[in-house]
C-alpha cells in the first residue's frame, strides 16, 4: 500500500506517533552524554621499568630492549617507542589505528602476559615493569587545594579527604593526586659521632631495616577459638625512630650507657629531596586533584556533582583551606553544547525562514515542521544507539540541514503542482509518492555512502569524525521516511482544498524565474561546445589554484585556556625550574586578563581535554595553565607571554600554544633519522636543525634527545678495593648516602608508608669539591677510606640524557613549529635540502609531525574512497537501469572542485581534513540533486513527451526545489562560517555547492543531451 494514502487514512495514529517521537527527542537531548569534543581511543599505552643506578645506555641495552622485544610479539602493534633515561625505562606501545576500539583492552592484557613472561630476563635491581593502559584517560576536573598557614603534611591530609569523598560522586571514575611530594623520615647522622662511639654504619642500616616491618607473629589454639598474635609497630610516631637503641658504649667515665640514634643523628619529617613533581596555583604552593568521567558518562553532570561535593566538605575544612578549579571541563562543555545548539537553532531559523519566503506559508511550515521533526527524532535515535552530543554531531546536523529538507521540499513541491492542475489531494499524494519514492530514497542513500569513507577511516582521527556519517545517514534516512508519510499527511492536512476548474493551471511552471530559466537552459543547449570548454578551462584554472591553497590538518581551539610548555636545558635541577616558573607566574598574575594559572613543576598537567599529550615526569619541564577570561584575548595573551619569556628568559626553551582541536600532533614540522651510532645520528638531526632555523617562518627548532649532560664518571679500581676492604657496592653506597641519601627502611602512618631516608647533615652535603674525600666504608667496617683511594680515575664526561628509540632502532627526531601556521608551506621549502643529507648506509629518514598525521588520515579517508563510490554507483545503476546517466554523474563530480578551489582561495581557508571532508559531503549533495534531475527527465520522457521538451520541462520543474535545497543548505551553514572548527569545511560545502547548482541546471541537461543525443525538434 501507497504509505502516504496509509497515512492519510489513518493521520490520528500517525500524528500520535509523531508526537512521542518529538517527545522522546527532547526527552532524548537532555538525558544524552554531552562533551565538548567527541571521544577517541588513544590505542597507546606505556611500559615503564624502573632500573636505579643505571645510566640511558645501560638502560637502553639491559633493559628497554628487552621490553620492545616482548612488545613486537603483539599481533596488533603499529610501533613501539622507547624513551632510555638515567634509572628508568618508558615503552610506548601503540596499536594499529585500524584496531577495533572495543579490542583495545584484550590487546592490553596480552601486553600485561608478554611483559610477564620477560620479568625474570631483566637485569638485577630492575622492575618489576608496570603498565600503564589508562594513559588517555581525561580527567574533567582538576581541583588545585591550597592553604598558605598550613604545612604540606596538613594540606596533603585534607586532599586525602577530599579523594575519598569525590570517589562518592555519581559518575565519578578516578580520583588522583597530583603535584605530589613524598614525605618521608629524616636521618641525618653524624659519622664523626658514630666513630667516636664505635658503632658500625651497617649496624644502624640493619637495624633500621628491621623496624616497622609487618611480619606474620602467629597464633595459639584456645579451646574452640584461636588467638592471633599481633606485635605492635615499636615507632609510635617519627620522633619514636630517634630511641632506637644501637648498642652500648664505654665512655670516659668508665660507665656504660645506652646509645640511642638520638645520640648520633637528628630525626625528623620532611619532603624527600629533590622533589620529583610540584605544583602551585597562583603562585601557592597547592596539591592537585584530578577527577575523570566515567565512559559515556556527562561531563556536565558529574562537574556539577562535585562542585555540590565540594560545597559539603567547605563545613569539615578549616579556614584557610582553599579549592578552585585549574580545568573545569563542565563549564567548557555546557558553553560548548549552547554555543553548538545556538549554531544550530540559528541555521534551523534560517531555514525555515527561507522555506516561509520561497515556498509560501503553509508550504514552508510543513517542511519546517518536518526539520524540527527530523531532528528531534536523530537526537531520540543518537541516545538510543550511545551516542554523545559534541562537537562533531551537532556539526553534523547543520551540515545536513539543506539534505534534511530537501527530500520534504520535493514531495511538497510535487503535490503542490499536481494540485495545481486539478489533482484531488489525497490522489496528488498518492502519485508524488509513487513517482519520487524510489528516486528520493536512492539520492538519500548516495549522500549517505558520500560520507562513508569516513566510518571506514581506521585512524584515531576517523573515529574522533565518525559520529558525521552516522548523525548524517540517521537524519537523512529519517527525513525520508518523514518525507514519505508525515509530509503527505501534513499537505492533506494544510493545504488547502482542492481547486476548481477555474483555478486549474496548465502549467504551473509559468512563472517569471522559470521563463529566465527556460531561456538560459535553451541557449547552454544550443552551445554546448561553449558551455563544455568553458567548464574544462575553470576546471584546469581550479586545479593549478589549488595548489595555492594552504594546507593544515586542524585548526587550534578557541577555548580561553593556553598552555605553557618551560624546558630548561637537560640536567637542570628541579629547583632551579621551579625558581623561574615562579617568577613567570608573577608576571603572568599581572595581567588582568588572566583569570588564574596552574603551575606542574617537574612534569605536565594531567589530560584534562583529549587531544593534549601528558609529559612524563622530568626535572627539567614544567607546564603552566593559563586560564583567560574570554577566548578574544587568546592571542593577545599568547603574543605577550611569547614576548616576555624571549627577553627574560633566553636560556630556556619555551612553547606557549593553544589547545589543538582533533588528535594531537606534538611539532608540527619534524623530521626523523634512524641508524645506530649516536654521534653520527646527533651530527644529521643538527644539519636538519641548522636548515629549519634558516627558514623564515621558523620557530622552536629543536630535538627531542635533548642537550648533552654532564655526569661525573669514577672508575673503581678493584686492586685498591682489596688493600682497602671495600668493594663496588660500598662505593655506590657511600656516594648515595653522602648527597642524595639512602632510603633504608619504612615508618607506617595508619595508611601511609613513609620512607625513612639517612643522610648526613646538610653542612656535609653537596659540596663536590669534597668527592675525593668522602668517607667509603664497608658495612661491618668503623674505619673509613676516602673515596679517591678506591678509584683509578675521575673526571666530568658528558652523556645522552635519553636515548629514544622506534621499532628497535634509535631514531632522534628534528623538531619545528611554524610562526604563521602553515607546516606544509615551510615543509615544501626545506624539504629538498632536509633530504640532501647524506646518509651513511644503514641509516634512514622520514617525516613526521603534521604532515605525517595528515598524509595518514587522508589515506584512510581515501581508502574508503573506492567502497563509498562503488555503493554509490551501484544505486545510481540501479535507479536508471542504464550506464549513460551514472557516466554524466562521474562527468560532473569533479567539476565541483572548481567552487572549492575559488572558495578556499578567496577566504584564505587551508585545506585540512574537514574541509576534505566537506568535498566528500559536497559530492553527495550535488549527486543527490542530479539523480532527481535525470530521474525527473526520464519519467518525463516514459511519459510520451518530445525528448527535449522533456529534458526542459523536467530541469525547469526542479528549479525550486534544487535552488531551495542550495539556499537552505548555504544559508544553514552561515553559523559554521564563525566556528573555527567548521570553518574550512563550510566553505568548501558553501562555495562549492553554490557552483554545483549551477552544474545541476545547466552543465547536466548538456551532458544529457550529448549522451543521449537529444536535439531540438523542428517544431
Amino acid at each position: 500500500m501507497n504509505i502516504a494514502k496509509l497515512a492519510i487514512k489513518n493521520k490520528t495514529l500517525f500524528i500520535f506517533i509523531s508526537v512521542v517521537l518529538a517527545v522522546s527527542g527532547l526527552v532524548s537531548y537532555f538525558k544524552m552524554g554531552k562533551l565538548e569534543d567527541p571521544e577517541f581511543t588513544l590505542k597507546v599505552a606505556l611500559v615503564v621499568t624502573p632500573y636505579p643506578g643505571a645510566s640511558p645506555l645501560q638502560v637502553e641495552k639491559e633493559v628497554s630492549e628487552k621490553i620492545e622485544k616482548a612488545v613486537q610479539k603483539l599481533d596488533q602493534l603499529d610501533y613501539v617507542r622507547t624513551e632510555s633515561r638515567a634509572g628508568l625505562s618508558v615503552a610506548h606501545v601503540y596499536l594499529k589505528e585500524g584496531m577495533p576500539s572495543k579490542d583495545v583492552p584484550q590487546e592490553w592484557d596480552h601486553l600485561r602476559r608478554r611483559i610477564h613472561d620477560i620479568q625474570a630476563e631483566l637485569p638485577p635491581g630492575a622492575g618489576p615493569p608496570i603498565i600503564k593502559d589508562d594513559f588517555g584517560d581525561v580527567f574533567g576536573v582538576v581541583i588545585a587545594l591550597t592553604g598558605q598557614e598550613y604545612s604540606y603534611e596538613e594540606m596533603r591530609k585534607y586532599a586525602d579527604l577530599i579523594r575519598k569523598e569525590l570517589f562518592l560522586v555519581d559518575q565519578v571514575s578516578r580520583v588522583e593526586l597530583w603535584g605530589e611530594q613524598t614525605e618521608c623520615v629524616y636521618v641525618e647522622i653524624s659519622r664523626s659521632k658514630l666513630t667516636e662511639l664505635g658503632i658500625p654504619m651497617g649496624l644502624v642500616l640493619s637495624l633500621l631495616e628491621q623496624q616497622n616491618v609487618v611480619m606474620d607473629s602467629g597464633q595459639a589454639d584456645m579451646g574452640r577459638e584461636k588467638l592471633r598474635f599481633s606485635l605492635a609497630d615499636e615507632f609510635s610516631n617519627a620522633e619514636d625512630i630517634g630511641n632506637l637503641v644501637l648498642g652500648v658504649a664505654d665512655v670516659t667515665s668508665g660507665t656504660e650507657d645506652m646509645v640511642l640514634l638520638r645520640d648520633v643523628a637528628t630525626v625528623y619529617r620532611g619532603l624527600v629531596e629533590p622533589a620529583t613533581s610540584m605544583m602551585r596555583f597562583n603562585g601557592k604552593q597547592a596539591i592537585g586533584i584530578a577527577v575523570s568521567t566515567v565512559s559515556g558518562g556527562n561531563v556536565i553532570e558529574m562537574g556539577r556533582g562535585v562542585t555540590a561535593k565540594l560545597e559539603q566538605l567547605k563545613e569539615r575544612l578549616p579556614a584557610g583551606i582553599e579549592t578552585d578549579y585549574v580545568a573545569f571541563e563542565a563549564d567548557q562543555v555546557d558553553q560548548a553544547i549552547n554555543s553548538f545548539m545556538i549554531n544550530l537553532i540559528q541555521a534551523v531559523s534560517i531555514v525555515v525562514i527561507l522555506l516561509l519566503l520561497f515556498m509560501g506559508l503553509r508550504s514552508g511550515l510543513i517542511i519546517g515542521n518536518g526539520l524540527i521533526l527530523t531532528i528531534l527524532i536523530t537526537f531520540a535515535m543518537m541516545r538510543y544507539i550511545g551516542m554523545d552530543l559534541d562537537r562533531v554531531s551537532l556539526g553534523a546536523l547543520i551540515i545536513a540541514l539543506g539534505m534534511l529538507v530537501d527530500n520534504a521540499i520535493v514531495v511538497t513541491e510535487g503535490i503542490m503542482v499536481k494540485m495545481q492542475t486539478g489533482v484531488k489531494k489525497i490522489e496528488a499524494a498518492g502519485q508524488t509518492i509513487r513517482e519520487t519514492a524510489w528516486p528520493l530514497l536512492g539520492a538519500t542513500l548516495v549522500a549517505v555512502f558520500a560520507f562513508m569513507p569516513i566510518v571506514l577511516a581506521g585512524d584515531d582521527t576517523g573515529e574522533y569524525t565518525r559520529g558525521l556519517f552516522i548523525v548524517i545517514a540517521v537524519s537523512l534516512m529519517v527525513s525520508w521516511f518523514l518525507a514519505m508519510s508525515i509530509t503527505p499527511l501534513w499537505c492533506h492536512m494544510f493545504l488547502g482544498k482542492d481547486l476548481d476548474e477555474k483555478s486549474i493551471k496548465t502549467d504551473p511552471h509559468s512563472g517569471r524565474m522559470y521563463q529566465i530559466y527556460r531561456m538560459i537552459l535553451e541557449w547552454s543547449l544550443s552551445r554546448k561546445k561553449l558551455i563544455l570548454t568553458v567548464m574544462a578551462a575553470l576546471f584546469i584554472i581550479s586545479l593549478a589554484g589549488f595548489t595555492k591553497v594552504d594546507k593544515s590538518f586542524f585548526p587550534p581551539s578557541t577555548r580561553p585556556q593556553l598552555k605553557l610548555d618551560y624546558w630548561l636545558p637537560e640536567g637542570s635541577r628541579i629547583e632551579a625550574l621551579s625558581d623561574d616558573m615562579a617568577v613567570i607566574e608573577e608576571e603572568l598574575l599581572k595581567h588582568e586578563n588572566i583569570i588564574s594559572i596552574g603551575s606542574f613543576i617537574g612534569e605536565g598537567a594531567p589530560r584534562f581535554y583529549l587531544p593534549m599529550e601528558p609529559r612524563f615526569p622530568v626535572s627539567s619541564y614544567g607546564q603552566i595553565i593559563i586560564n583567560i577570561d574570554d577566548s578574544s584575548n587568546l592571542n593577545d595573551i599568547k603574543t605577550f607571554t611569547q614576548e616576555y619569556l624571549q627577553e627574560n628568559f633566553p636560556h630556556a626553551e619555551p612553547r606557549v600554544r593553544k589547545f589543538p582541536m582533533g588528535p594531537p600532533v606534538e611539532f608540527s614540522v619534524e623530521v626523523r633519522f634512524s641508524g645506530e651510532d649516536r654521534e653520527v645520528l646527533r651530527q644529521m638531526v643538527d644539519q636538519a636543525k641548522e636548515i629549519m632555523s634558516a627558514d623564515f617562518d621558523s620557530k622552536e627548532v629543536r630535538d627531542d634527545w635533548r642537550q648533552k649532560v654532564k655526569i661525573y664518571e669514577l672508575k673503581y679500581s678493584q686492586a685498591r678495593g682489596i688493600r682497602t676492604g671495600v668493594n663496588r657496592e660500598d662505593v655506590a653506597r657511600a656516594l648515595k648516602l653522602g648527597y642524595d641519601g639512602v632510603s633504608i627502611g619504612i615508618y607506617r602512618e595508619e595508611d601511609r608508608l613513609m620512607p625513612i631516608i639517612l643522610r648526613p647533615p646538610s653542612e656535609y652535603r653537596k659540596r663536590i669539591e669534597d668527592l675525593l674525600t668522602l668517607d667509603v666504608r664497608s658495612m661491618d667496617d668503623n674505619i673509613g677510606t676516602p673515596l679517591g683511594q678506591t678509584i683509578s680515575n675521575a673526571g666530568l664526561e658528558w652523556e645522552d640524557p635519553v636515548i629514544i628509540r622506534r621499532d628497535r632502532v634509535r631514531t632522534i627526531t628534528a623538531q619545528a613549529e611554524t610562526t604563521a601556521g602553515n607546516p606544509q608551506d615551510m615543509m615544501s621549502r626545506i624539504r629538498d635540502d632536509i633530504e640532501s643529507i647524506d646518509l651513511p648506509p644503514g641509516y634512514s629518514m622520514e617525516w613526521g609531525g603534521e604532515y605525517e598525521k595528515s598524509s595518514g588520515s587522508q589515506a584512510e579517508v581515501f581508502s574508503g574512497v573506492p567502497i563509498s563510490f562503488m555503493l554509490m554507483a551501484i544505486v545510481v545503476v540501479a535507479l536508471f537501469s542504464s550506464f549513460k546517466q551514472p557516466v554524466i554523474i562521474l562527468l560532473i563530480l569533479p567539476l565541483a572542485m572548481i567552487g572549492v578551489t575559488a572558495g578556499l582561495l578567496l577566504t584564505g581557508q587551508p585545506f585540512g581534513f574537514l574541509a576534505l571532508l566537506g568535498g566528500l559531503s559536497l559530492s553527495g549533495m550535488l549527486i543527490k540533486n542530479v539523480v532527481v534531475l535525470l530521474d525527473q527527465v526520464d519519467m518525463y520522457i516514459e511519459s510520451g513527451k518530445e525528448k527535449y521538451q522533456a529534458l526542459i520541462d523536467a530541469s525547469v520543474s526542479r528549479l525550486r526545489p534544487v535552488m531551495m535545497a542550495t539556499l537552505s543548505t548555504v544559508m544553514g551553514m552561515t553559523p559554521l562560517l564563525f566556528d573555527p572548527f567548521w570553518i574550512a569545511m563550510a566553505i568548501a560545502i558553501v562555495f562549492g555547492l553554490t557552483f554545483a547548482t549551477v552544474l545541476t541546471l545547466v552543465v547536466v541537461p548538456v551532458l544529457y543531451s550529448i549522451m543521449f543525443r537529444i536535439k531540438p525538434s523542428p517544431s
